[in-house]
């Protein structure tokens, strides 16, 4: 089923790093953002609801919106795909996971130090001062549509928002920074789920390539990496995971 090359480069791997996107969650039933029929941003303007303009205009509705998509998430379950994930941690000498998702499926699957390079919607801080925040454990909103308004900071007075990364906001830096060196510095990459579209996450197999790693992306669509992945396996993370960790470890 796979490529002997493919898995002889998973069985050599000193330091494994895993990249993953919204791809592997939504095979949780997390709503990606992305499909021309059910992303989120196909029903909502990114601007109204993943920016600071935005939330300054309307902090009800983004506020609301995002304690929805907290409510799916523990709602949700970890799949096949993040339980191999936490399987490969185990398996190698080094491995280094670094995830676009704002969930922590990965975490509850049992991996462990995820490096989140979107934030993640289980914390949030000050919008002001910056002053972190702890979260309800039951989240204020059920509906995506319901208006909550957000709480207030203790230190300064201002709204305590969302801990993810919006529109026009760099990346955590200590995240970006311990991700890019782990692409400088890993034997392969695995590309697991993610549109390869969104900077500078996206940037982060090319510097793998660079720096002589060898690349595998798993995804259902073809994406722009197609084209410089050493090996591209097209399906579902759920699927193709499980059998790959079977392969490269039978004995």
């Amino acid at each position: 089923m796979f490529n002997d090359r493919l898995i002889q480069s998973l069985r050599d791997a000193q330091h494994l790093v895993i990249l993953t996107g919204a791809g592997v969650s939504a095979e949780s039933g997390i709503p990606t953002f992305r499909d021309a029929m059910t992303g989120l941003w196909a029903r909502y303007d990114p601007q109204q609801l993943a920016s600071e303009s935005g939330f300054r205009a309307d902090p009800a509705l983004v506020w609301g919106w995002y304690e929805w998509r907290r409510a799916k998430v523990m709602n949700s379950s970890p799949n096949p795909a993040h339980r191999t994930i936490a399987q490969y941690q185990q398996m190698v000498p080094k491995l280094t996971l670094i995830t676009q998702n704002v969930d922590d499926l990965h975490e509850r699957a049992g991996s462990q130090s995820v490096i989140h390079l979107h934030g993640s919607l289980h914390t949030a801080h000050c919008i002001a001062c910056a002053t972190p925040f702890a979260l309800n454990a039951t989240p204020t909103s059920l509906s995506e549509s319901k208006l909550v308004e957000p709480p207030r900071c203790p230190a300064c007075g201002d709204y305590i928002r969302p801990g993810v990364v919006w529109f026009g906001e760099s990346l955590p830096l200590d995240s970006w920074h311990a991700a890019e060196a782990a692409a400088q510095h890993c034997d392969v990459l695995m590309s697991i789920g993610t549109s390869a579209l969104v900077y500078p996450a996206a940037s982060l197999p090319l510097v793998a390539l660079n720096a002589g790693a060898k690349i595998i992306q798993l995804n259902p669509d073809k994406t722009n990496l197609d084209a410089k992945a050493h090996f591209n396996l097209h399906g579902k993370a759920g699927d193709l995971l499980p059998a790959l960790l079977q392969a490269v470890y039978a004995q």
